[in-house]
């Protein structure tokens, strides 16, 4: 077992954590764990190349504990129908003073 998946498998996380999205790269959706360790507000937001701001997927508080979302490649930040092309894209996190970015890859 890795220390990701140890970590990610706590019923009270000790500490913040974005996992690497599930498949990537992906087509239609993928799958984002993240964990949060004491209540605060939680932003999760997906981002161009450029790094603007292309969705919310997250914007709340949130408990401690390990949570999951999907992100659909064809679902706009309004829940509009929209596709984003092929290529490269970021999530990040914000939780408290916890930062941190990941990669994603569309596939065309």
């Amino acid at each position: 077992m890795s220390n990701e998946d140890a970590l990610m498998n706590e019923a009270t996380p000790l500490a913040f954590h974005l996992s690497q999205n599930y498949p990537n790269p992906f087509r239609e959706k993928t799958r984002i764990k993240y964990c949060v360790a004491y209540k605060t507000r939680v932003q999760l937001t997906v981002l161009n190349s450029a790094g603007e701001v292309i969705g919310k997927l997250v914007d709340e508080e949130k408990k401690p504990g390990t949570y999951e979302i999907d992100f659909a490649a064809c679902v706009g930040p309004f829940g509009e129908k929209r596709y984003l092309a092929g290529g490269t894209y970021y999530y990040r996190i914000q939780a408290g003073d916890f930062v941190q970015t990941r990669k994603l890859v569309i596939l065309e």
